[in-house]
């Protein structure tokens, strides 16, 4: 559920009419509403009943500060995948030690980040990755702390993209190349092994890839245990998916009761990293018709503000702010002004829109704004949060001055 609703044809965000918000903020711009992330962050913490349950926000859903400390007030932890995320979330005011550090690639600088804020874990994807951490945390004097990412073999999620989990994906390494990770890393002196994880994909629609994975992950739990080895946690990773034009998703708590099922017997703790099923219909992109041409909207946001649609040819549904009831719809393309073919928001929709209306596209709190670029040198938008009646600019938009601040002054020499 979200907090978006019509109020006498004119669309709000929670108790804030969004005619408001691009009146004193202009378009494009992408709007979130508190009350939807912290219901949706609710539905995953409260769900745990028989083990205790850690939930790590996944930051490159959606990673602006203002957004972080919602959620960590809220009871979140949180799942980075970069040392630009981990400053982020330390920003927020995260525990370091809610802190889980995901990715195929990390640096040393970004070891050394992580291993300096004693965050809960590095979850380590590759032999050289720990090889490399071990090498780090050594030279750094100190025990860095592992979860090893295993790969269950599970084909699971919507796009090619966003599959994680089969033996062929960049993430994880298999169950016996697992263990092996675990036997050296029980070996090491600067290394302790708190985790097993893994993670199969994104926005995954049934149940059955997840409990294949959990299943595959309680017997390597099992070996473990015949080796003597103790464990802190299971991290069962995100995927989780959610309604963007009408599809039938799976609720966290339906989740979680089937991971207690299977780890019924188990003592580790459970964490999850949700990202999308939290922020993703906590948030819309507002965009102002500049043109239509034929049957093309032509709004003022585009492929670099929204890449999703373009990039994996995803569906966003496409509400107008006023509504009016007495117009023609017709059948539309809703497109942007980039030079590029590919640069859509939505394709086909019913449509009463024309020049100068406003639109909202829906579900784009998660993989929108982060997405987002300076492509055609075109600024950022701003982001803004509504709570309850209240409105308040969490982003600035960015100006052409902001485009070329890193530029300035460098050309000295030519």
């Amino acid at each position: 559920m979200d907090h978006f609703h019509y109020k006498e044809d004119e669309l709000f965000a929670e108790e804030v009419a969004l005619n408001d918000i691009a009146e004193k903020y202009g378009t494009p711009a992408f709007v979130y509403s508190k009350a939807t992330l912290q219901r949706h962050a609710k539905a995953y913490i409260d769900s745990f009943k028989s083990m205790n349950g850690l939930v790590c926000f996944s930051v490159k859903a959606l990673s602006n500060i203002s957004i972080l400390k919602i959620l960590k007030n809220s009871g979140c932890g949180f799942d980075i995948v970069s040392g630009g995320e981990l400053h982020r979330a330390l920003l927020a005011g995260a525990d370091p030690k809610t802190i889980i550090f995901s990715g195929v690639g990390k640096s040393k600088t970004e070891m050394i980040a992580g291993i300096e804020n004693d965050i809960l874990s590095f979850n380590v994807e590759s032999e050289q990755e720990l090889d490399q951490l071990g090498v780090v945390a050594a030279e750094m004097k100190k025990i860095a702390p592992v979860a090893i990412r295993f790969n269950p073999n599970v084909d699971a999620g919507v796009h090619e993209f966003t599959k994680t989990g089969r033996k062929f994906d960049k993430f994880g390494v298999s169950i016996e190349a697992a263990k092996d990770l675990v036997k050296k890393c029980n070996e090491s002196n600067s290394l302790k092994l708190v985790g097993l994880t893994c993670h199969i994909g994104s926005q995954i629609m049934e149940l059955n890839g997840f409990e294949e994975a959990a299943s595959q992950a309680l017997e390597l739990l099992v070996e473990l245990d015949k080796l003597n080895i103790n464990l802190d946690f299971i991290d069962m990773g995100g995927g989780l998916g959610v309604n963007y034009v009408g599809e039938e998703t799976v609720q966290p708590i339906e989740l979680i009761q089937c991971y207690e099922k299977i780890f019924s017997e188990r003592n580790e703790r459970l964490i999850l990293e949700p990202g999308r099923s939290i922020s993703a219909n906590a948030g819309v992109m507002l965009t102002r018709v500049e043109y239509k041409k034929n049957d093309f909207l032509i709004a003022d946001a585009a492929m670099n503000d929204l890449l999703r649609p373009a990039l994996y040819q995803a569906h966003h549904d496409v509400w107008p702010i006023t509504k009016k009831n007495d117009a023609m719809q017709s059948n539309v393309n809703l497109v942007g002004p980039i030079c590029e073919t590919g640069d859509f928001l939505a394709k086909n929709i019913e449509s009463e829109s024309s020049t100068g209306d406003l639109l909202a596209v829906k579900t784009v709190g998660a993989y929108g704004f982060v997405m987002s670029s300076n492509y055609n040198s075109r600024p950022r938008a701003a982001e803004i949060i509504v709570d309850k009646d209240k409105f308040y600019l969490i982003r600035k938009r960015e100006d052409y001055s902001s485009l070329t601040d890193l530029e300035e002054g460098l050309d000295a020499q030519i």
